[in-house]
């Protein structure tokens, strides 16, 4: 193999895995050691310059840094990144001072942005502060999108959305047409806006419009989307005794949880999959289970059972996976069909897109899923100058790719208004700095701690389920954090190996914790990852491969299980190893 690059700015980004994991590219380890030395406020600050919410994602983020943390090669419980970040956000001070500002003189580019969710909000965020001018349409009354409108307060206090978006919001350059129903794209097409941004979400709800009984139930059955709006707008107030929730995502989570609230006695959660299929996240089931609903897996829905006009309860399929060179499919066990009561209904079974605002005279291209047809890079559509994100773009995600498609748009329409080649992006901004304080000392704490991922405090169930405006978790406290925060294993602290000043004593190789430093033979990649000492099979991971040695060999490191814990660097006698903090910054709107 050729030597390791490590000028390559993706190779060490790769290796911290949180960061890398993350869509919007957080500087994960750095926030976390800023919240380990209480400064809260610079721990926020790093997430809200890359995921715009800190204090929403601490509390409802999917968390897909979480299940690649490096510290489940040490234990199975990964550092609990997501409320660390609610940390921040709970404990900082006032960050209104130390925000960008927003400059008064514009830049003479108009854009319009359709759909107040955080897709639109981050593009208006990254575009404000370079003097855009910007309208954003939404037919609600204040901003968020589905953050606002289907995730529970519980979960989410609207305080924290209201303040949160605020930042964007108030501080300029923005005009909000709030409780405006964009009928037809056409019309903002023609005011003369120099972009369009389109981030209208997947606001559709799946449906069983041909399972018998559907029709004839209709007043019992509602789309959980819709419903969750309706409680969050106080239009629902109270839901029946029975309750069957179908679905076995978040969203099935967030409807059986506030139905709960709402005065179902006995709810339950009915999924086709087996449970170890569901989509909703763990946390998410593990909260369903701790209030009580039972998730009642491998049942297919066959028909609404109702009697003299009212819902009396569904017949369910039991089925069983089989699994064969086709994937997984369910098959019928055979038995007598399963009779479940209930009086309402929940349907979460999906989301779809709807553009019923564009019009084939928009002459925007759509494929044959509904969705637009987008350069998967620039989010530009066929018309050059509409750009989507979000769940509007690819069909239902999350927040944390809502947010970096609106860091990913914003790119795109600033070098469009500015007549530059959407294809030549601006290039994440790196730096490599030496974490020496003596010649065996370093800047950052190194020492793995053995504590186990730390408990968040709730609020007790008997009172969360009478009120569902209280929210469940309640943070964890500055100690507990602190506690949580040290469990961290510094990723974006690199281990450099200098092999001009190598000799080759293999003091390195004895003192490493994970046996994954090697001075061997060099080869082609598969004949390295197999003949170290301990097999590198996880080829998402690269091999760390210097320069050839005196000795012919090469030294050759799995990156997959090294610790970062820098007893390779304090136990080299000549210093050819050093531990260097790799510093990652995607790169933004107006960056060169």
């Amino acid at each position: 193999m050729k030597p390791t690059d490590i000028r390559n700015p993706e190779y060490f980004h790769k290796v911290i895995d949180c960061q890398y994991g993350c869509p919007a590219h957080t500087p994960v380890p750095e926030y976390i050691r800023r919240i380990l030395h209480e400064d809260y406020t610079g721990a926020y600050l790093i997430n809200w310059e890359s995921n715009v919410f800190p204090g929403i994602l601490g509390r409802v983020c999917d968390r897909p840094c979480e299940p690649v943390c490096r510290r489940c090669r040490v234990e199975k419980e990964p550092v609990a990144i997501c409320r660390l970040k609610r940390v921040a956000a709970d404990h900082r001070d006032d960050i209104l001072p130390l925000l960008p500002p927003v400059p008064e003189q514009k830049n003479g580019k108009r854009v319009a942005l359709v759909g107040a969710g955080p897709a639109s909000l981050t593009v208006a965020r990254d575009l404000a502060l370079l003097g855009y001018e910007l309208d954003l349409y939404d037919d609600q009354s204040k901003a968020g999108g589905f953050i606002r409108s289907q995730i529970p307060s519980f979960r989410l206090p609207e305080a924290v959305m209201d303040e949160e978006f605020d930042y964007i919001l108030r501080r300029g350059g923005i005009t909000t047409h709030f409780n405006t129903y964009v009928r037809d794209l056409k019309e903002i097409m023609a005011r003369g806006y120099d972009a369009i941004f389109v981030g209208t979400g997947a606001p559709r709800g799946r449906d069983l419009p041909d399972l018998p009984g559907r029709a004839e139930a209709d007043a019992f059955i509602h789309v959980g989307i819709d419903w969750l709006a309706g409680v969050v707008f106080q239009h629902v107030e109270r839901i029946a005794r029975r309750v069957l929730v179908l679905g076995g995502g978040n969203t099935a989570m967030d409807c059986c949880r506030t139905a709960r609230r709402l005065g179902g006695e006995e709810v339950k959660v009915v999924v086709r999959s087996p449970r170890e299929k569901m989509k909703a996240s763990d946390w998410e089931i593990e909260d369903a289970l701790r209030e009580d609903i039972p998730i009642i897996d491998n049942h297919v829905p066959l028909e609404f059972v109702v009697d003299n006009g009212k819902l009396v309860g569904m017949r369910f399929d039991r089925v069983q996976p089989e699994y064969g060179a086709g994937g997984r499919k369910l098959v019928s066990t055979g038995a007598e069909p399963v009779f479940l009561p209930c009086d309402e209904v929940l349907l979460a079974i999906g989301q779809q897109n709807a553009f019923p605002f564009i019009g084939p005279d928009c002459n925007i291209a759509f494929n044959d899923k509904g969705l637009p047809v987008l350069d998967p890079n620039t989010l530009q559509s066929s018309v050059p100058s509409v750009f989507f994100g979000g769940d509007a773009a690819f069909g239902p995600g999350n927040i944390i790719i809502a947010v970096e498609h609106g860091h990913q748009a914003a790119i795109s329409i600033d070098l469009f208004c500015q007549g530059r080649d959407l294809r030549r992006r601006p290039r994440p901004t790196v730096s490599l700095a030496d974490q020496k304080l003596g010649f065996h000392d370093w800047i950052y704490d190194a020492q793995v701690t053995e504590e186990q991922r730390q408990l968040v405090p709730t609020v007790e169930k008997a009172k969360s389920l009478r009120d569902r405006l209280v929210e469940v978790e309640l943070g964890f406290p500055p100690e507990v954090s602190k506690t949580e925060a040290k469990r961290c294993l510094n990723c974006d602290v690199q281990t450099v190996f200098d092999y001009t000043l190598c000799i080759e004593c293999d003091a390195c190789v004895d003192i490493c914790p994970t046996t994954c430093i090697n001075f061997i033979d060099n080869g082609d990649e598969d004949d390295l990852r197999s003949r170290l000492a301990v097999p590198a099979e996880n080829r998402s991971q690269d091999l760390y491969v210097s320069d050839t040695l005196p000795t012919s060999r090469v030294m050759v490191k799995d990156e997959n299980v090294c610790l970062h814990c820098g007893m390779c660097a304090e136990r080299c006698p000549t210093a050819a190893w050093s531990m260097v903090k790799f510093v990652y910054q995607a790169a933004h709107a107006g960056d060169l």
